[in-house]
């Protein structure tokens, strides 16, 4: 995920995920030529290797290629989520003044080259009807990329008094 907008008004996170994309369908294409060049030379179990490949590749596809996108507007008080895949579009609505801070959670996993440390960012919401925590991203990745996203949700908060302050003025 990306910063893609950041003015005293609005902030946008968004993630499209072209590349795991590409490379999905890179794989699909790659089986499914493979399967059908085994049958066009006769060999009759090319159907299964283009419909398990393939099978596969889609069906990671379907889990791994979402875009979401994060839209935090003061002047509407609002912050959206949204969640697309090709099953479909949802969009979560908060409300912006609930926003306390973000925050990143962490999770260590062991295997047999030793532990793993993977990050996701979050939303808390300290009252109202979501009180609670929020995830932007269902998955743990690794890297500082949920450490950037988490300062720039709290760096761009604080600018609310601020902004309120020289409209009433």
């Amino acid at each position: 995920m990306k910063v893609t907008r950041n003015t005293p008004n609005q902030l946008i996170l968004s993630n499209r995920p072209w590349l795991i994309g590409v490379m999905l369908v890179f794989f699909i294409l790659c089986f499914v030529g493979a399967g059908l060049t085994m049958i066009s030379e006769g060999n009759w179990s090319g159907i299964l290797v283009a419909l398990f490949g393939g099978g596969m590749g889609f069906g990671a596809f379907c889990i791994f290629v979402r875009r979401v996108q994060v839209i935090l507007d003061r002047s509407t008080d609002s912050i959206l989520i949204r969640r697309q895949s090709i099953f479909g579009y949802e969009t979560v609505r908060h409300v912006l003044s609930n926003l306390s801070h973000a925050e990143v959670e962490t999770t260590t996993s062991n295997g047999n080259n030793g532990s793993s440390t993977t990050h996701r960012p979050v939303l808390i919401l300290g009252q109202g009807m979501s009180a609670g925590r929020h995830p932007i991203v269902s998955a743990y990745v690794s890297g500082h990329g949920s450490h950037r996203l988490v300062d720039a949700v709290n760096d761009w908060l604080p600018a609310r008094a601020v902004d309120s302050d020289n409209q009433s003025a």
